[in-house]
């Protein structure tokens, strides 16, 4: 809380406005009405707003002069403006309005130039028509009770209205854009760690083709379409938001079968797939890198007795893909990646809030689950 009010102490002090104002009141130097109670909750806002923000600012504002004249200046239009209306005390001057006008106008510009610049056309086209119907209203329509009666309908807060509807109309523009702009990066970053896919697999892959032509191997035809399969299924369907299940189950069977190619020793690997609807559809490369974790720090750091395990069900509200591999503990530290932690990226991308990942490490086994709400 005290952090709190340090930070934000300059809105604490503006708040000196409201004894302020009302020692003014008391003494006559100011007439607030009783009766227009809007009219003065805004006059105080705006004056809160003034003294406020400044001081909020003023680190800002004393390494930029140019922004420090701009403020000097519509002070000084502010106080000119005072100094005209207590010496002529003519109601509603049009002289004081036009300077309080040029006043708001300018603490506008300087508080958003870059919403004063968008939108200058239309509050020029506004306020111009706006100025003009006032000063018809007070020099032409006649005397003064005839001007205060047709004010009654006609309140002078009005002209101060249309920059602060504005505003909170650039301030949601400004919002879309940020969220715009989060979604792309949030995109930007998805594609990216799509390409961070241990790409080694591919390159053992081809050495062992090469092997087997060289051998005149029956296999070897096999091993081609398989492996033409996950290239495409890598940079096309990979691509894609969401894909089949089924296309993703095909896809990992893919890759077992060929490190069964690869691997000479005896490999004991089980895929259960029965229990999942497989019209569902899911994030692409999604299951991949649990299982290449499973070959690279289980199967490969073993010389027998190796296996992996991998359960994948739906119930009514999730998808399940369970994966489990023994692993030699002696190598386990020896061999770190970033595939996990690219993983997680993702997860925390695609389905924030929406899924659980667990990791249990007992027994020499590495088990990991992974949970997806199907409203994902």
């Amino acid at each position: 809380m005290i952090k709190f009010f340090k930070k934000y102490k300059a809105f604490f002090i503006g708040l000196i406005i409201i004894p302020i104002f009302y020692f003014l009141d008391t003494t006559k130097y100011l007439n607030i009405p009783r009766d227009q109670p809007f009219e003065v909750f805004i006059i105080t806002l705006f004056w809160w707003l003034v003294i406020a923000l400044p001081i909020h600012h003023y680190k800002y504002l004393i390494t930029k002069k140019n922004v420090l004249l701009k403020v000097f200046a519509i002070i000084a239009i502010f106080f000119v403006a005072l100094v005209i209306d207590s010496y002529m005390k003519v109601p509603d001057n049009p002289i004081t309005f036009t300077l309080l006008l040029v006043f708001w106008l300018g603490f506008a510009y300087i508080i958003a130039p870059k919403f004063f610049t968008k939108y200058w056309k239309l509050i020029t086209l506004i306020y111009a028509p706006l100025l003009l119907y006032f000063f018809y209203l007070r020099l032409l329509s006649g005397n003064l009770d005839a001007y205060l009666k047709i004010k009654e309908n006609f309140p002078i807060y009005i002209f101060f209205l249309p920059i602060p509807l504005f505003f909170l109309v650039w301030v949601f523009e400004q919002w879309k854009w940020l969220q715009n702009l989060k979604n792309e990066k949030a995109k930007t970053e998805l594609s990216l760690l799509r390409t961070q896919i241990n790409p080694h697999f591919f390159f053992n892959t081809l050495n062992n083709l090469y092997a087997l032509t060289i051998k005149n191997s029956k296999q070897a035809p096999d091993v081609i379409l398989k492996l033409s399969d996950m290239m495409r299924y890598t940079i096309y369907e990979g691509e894609k938001e969401t894909v089949k299940l089924l296309d993703e189950i095909e896809y990992l069977n893919n890759y077992i079968e060929l490190h069964k190619i690869r691997h000479k020793k005896s490999v004991e690997i089980s895929f259960n797939y029965k229990d999942v609807n497989h019209h569902l559809t899911i994030a692409p490369l999604l299951y991949i890198m649990f299982l290449e974790n499973s070959f690279k720090h289980g199967i490969d750091t073993l010389t027998e007795n190796a296996f992996i395990n991998i359960n994948l069900y739906d119930t009514n509200d999730a998808i399940f893909f369970v994966i489990e591999n023994n692993f030699d503990p002696n190598e386990i530290n020896k061999t770190k990646g970033i595939g996990l932690e690219n993983l997680k990226k993702r997860l925390s991308l695609l389905y924030n809030n929406k899924h659980e990942l667990t990791i249990d490490i007992s027994n020499n086994v590495y088990k990991t689950t992974l949970k997806i709400n199907k409203n994902a």
